[in-house]
């Protein structure tokens, strides 16, 4: 298998000129959890602090129940829920040596209709 580089380079470039013209142009907006909590704690009339607090306790609600395979529902925003993903051979491209993957759980995340609905 001939890997070409330079077309290779131009396609990971152009990729990367796609991104930073979306982040420019703010057709891509990223929160990161700083701005999350300063927003938030704006909203609700409340402190930084607190509302750090309460979204790692979210957080750890959220990982304890998924650990135990449990979904999460948010009334209004949706639903997180524990994906088994099984065991797996995978290629590795550069060398075609076959690797066994693991089984591993992920957390997906499903929109509720009524977001859904809201954000249309």
């Amino acid at each position: 298998m001939d890997i070409n580089l330079t077309k290779l380079t131009e396609k990971c470039q152009m990729t990367k000129n796609i991104a930073n013209f979306a982040l420019n142009k703010k057709l891509i907006c990223l929160m990161d959890n700083k701005k999350l909590v300063e927003t938030v704690a704006a909203n609700l009339g409340r402190s930084s602090n607190d509302v750090n607090k309460l979204l790692e306790a979210f957080a750890g609600v959220l990982r304890a129940r998924c650990s135990e395979l449990d979904s999460v529902v948010v009334p209004g925003f949706g639903t997180f829920e524990p994906r088994k993903r099984n065991e797996r051979v995978m290629v590795q491209p550069s060398t075609g040596r076959r690797m066994l993957v693991p089984p591993k759980v992920t957390l997906g995340f499903k929109v509720s209709n009524v977001l859904k609905t809201k954000l249309r």
